[in-house]
């Protein structure tokens, strides 16, 4: 699925053990890992340090959540998932690598892998494991996915309905066995219980509150982790959960710290406040990485899930033109933004699909004959009826080519590239405004309301299963009518595009979805809803404090195996 960066799903975040051939024949093969000597993307894997028995870390962490109900809107930030969800929250499918591929695997919660009917109406049958129990030593049962199940589809207040918008009815035979019944066949079914939501407890939340129980904070976990505190500004602290069925933590406690501000995140590392970090590519990051301690060992992935993209909405003025959508995409020089951003982290080449590396088997290649042509923007602005100005800025029946973006504040790599952004499009006749706003206020309110004209800000695919539906399909758009439920905030309407996104929602058979899937590019990269820019790297950083398996999962985060962490011997 895919999620935006503040933004969960593509979910701005995406979905899928048919089986594991099927799985890795279709896997996007990944770049490995470097440790402390590198510093580019490569194929090393991290050394595992033995860890001792207890004691704590702090790590920074980039991003503070809005909330922790993960069904609500509200939930937006990758960042909560990443912090609580994943550390929390029991899933019906975890990612794991398998080989140079990451799969989606049955999590310790299931008792074996869920099956599903391939003709009749798809059902789909989940066995629970018998040790699977909550922090409080209830057992996670049928009745909690029926819960969770119908939170989602027939909720109000819901991030992303997709896949549980498909489910007719729902049987709990027995306590650990639950069969889904759909309306229609869903290749996607792999995300339901998985990827942005998991499992939630229905003895405790049914018939109350569940945002106000969740949304600062909640005590109950079916994961290896448990939340002790969440202060609001400064940090979120984790202990283990001593009821977790399967391998328990090695730490006593983990907080993370809210260090926003790049520059003092790293200067928190270099004095040892911090023991790990998780940043964001910034312009200074390469230079802050050589004057890290010679102890400091690090992990640079250039082949990712997260999409640096430009948003355009397709309802306002002037981007509810498509040809004045493809002129300013000819009018920018992508290739000099990503090598100006990222080229000294592994990537020099720009996107040229909305679908992620991970996903990179279901992409087409169909946004590379956008390049930066000035001949082509004046064909597709004058074909479309607008002449240039004695400023040199477009007009039409009396309205110019003027707009505004809008991205986080405080971010230098963003505020780079829309200065880049503005010198390019103004060479090429339009005025971009810049007026950037907080995570909590363009996610939480701009995005869903369709209140902006431009945005800049990352997709990040969390799941190996492809769901353009939710960024582009007409019925992804979010509106009063549906609760401002929906991922599409481009407002992207386009003829044949929602028939071919629903086939690689619908289809199960994997040619088929890779066909419809590369089909839907195509007609995405002619009609330009929006700009994919380039791949953003992930950067992990840890001192030698530090021991265990680490390494960054693409789709879960950094902290995908904080259980196994601990404190070096």
């Amino acid at each position: 699925m895919g999620q935006h960066e503040n933004g969960r799903p593509r979910t701005l975040v995406g979905h899928r053990r048919a089986t594991a051939a099927a799985a890795l024949s279709l896997g996007a093969v990944l770049a490995g890992c470097t440790s402390s000597g590198g510093g580019q993307a490569g194929t090393t894997q991290n050394p595992v340090v033995p860890v001792k028995e207890g004691g704590s870390l702090v790590i920074g962490a980039e991003q503070e959540p809005d909330c922790a109900d993960w069904i609500s809107v509200c939930s937006g930030s990758i960042w909560g998932d990443y912090l609580m969800r994943t550390t929390t929250i029991p899933k019906v499918f975890d990612t794991r690598r398998s080989g140079d591929t990451w799969v989606p695997v049955a999590s310790p919660l299931m008792a074996d892998e869920p099956t599903t009917t391939t003709s009749g109406p798809q059902r789909i049958t989940y066995r629970i494991s018998p040790d699977a129990v909550w922090s409080d030593g209830e057992p996670i049962t049928s009745a909690d996915l029926k819960y969770t199940a119908l939170q989602i589809r027939d909720g109000k207040d819901v991030l992303d309905k997709t896949g549980y918008d498909k489910i007719s009815k729902i049987e709990t035979p027995d306590a650990k066995t639950a069969v889904v019944t759909l309306r229609e066949t869903y290749g996607g079914w792999r995300t339901l219980f998985s990827s942005i939501y998991g499992v939630l407890p229905e003895h405790l939340l049914k018939g109350k509150n569940r945002n106000a129980i969740m949304k600062d904070g909640y005590s109950f976990s079916g994961g290896p982790w448990k939340i002790q505190s969440w202060k609001k500004g400064t940090s979120v602290t984790l202990i283990p959960n001593d009821r977790y069925w399967g391998p328990k933590p090695k730490l006593d406690k983990v907080t993370f710290q809210f260090t926003t501000d790049t520059a003092a995140a790293f200067q928190a590392f270099k004095s040892g406040q911090l023991d790990a970090l998780f940043p964001t590519p910034q312009l200074d990051v390469v230079e802050q990485l050589n004057q890290t301690a010679g102890g400091t060992r690090r992990q640079i992935d250039a082949e990712t899930g997260n999409l640096e993209a430009i948003w355009m909405n397709n309802e306002k003025f002037p981007f509810d033109s498509v040809d004045v959508r493809r002129a300013v995409a000819y009018a920018i020089d992508r290739t000099a933004i990503v090598k100006k951003l990222y080229g000294s982290l592994g990537v020099d080449k720009p996107a040229q699909s909305f679908l992620t590396p991970i996903l990179s088997s279901y992409a087409g290649t169909d946004f590379s004959h956008y390049t930066r042509d000035l001949k082509a923007v004046d064909k597709a602005m004058q074909g479309d009826g607008w002449a240039k100005g004695s400023d040199g800025i477009w007009a039409k029946d009396g309205r110019r080519a003027e707009f505004t973006i809008v991205s986080l504040a405080g971010n230098k790599r963003r505020e780079l590239t829309e200065q880049i952004l503005q010198t390019q499009l103004k060479q090429a006749g339009f005025r971009m405004t810049i007026k950037n706003t907080t995570p909590a206020n363009l996610f939480g309110k701009q995005a869903p309301a369709g209140t902006f004209q431009m945005g800049l800000w990352t997709l990040i695919d969390t799941f190996p299963d492809p769901t353009q539906s939710n960024s582009f399909s007409s019925t992804s758009i979010p509106t009063e009518a549906n609760g401002r439920s929906g991922l599409n905030f481009v407002r992207a309407r386009i003829d044949g595009l929602d028939p071919l996104l629903a086939t690689v929602d619908r289809e199960t058979d994997p040619r088929k979805r890779v066909a419809a899937s590369r089909q839907a590019d195509k007609i995405i990269a002619d009609q330009v809803p929006a700009i994919p820019i380039g791949t953003v790297p992930n950067i992990l950083l840890w001192n030698d404090r530090v021991g265990g398996p680490l390494s960054n999962n693409p789709s879960e985060g950094p902290w995908w195996n904080l259980a196994e962490w601990g404190v070096a011997k």
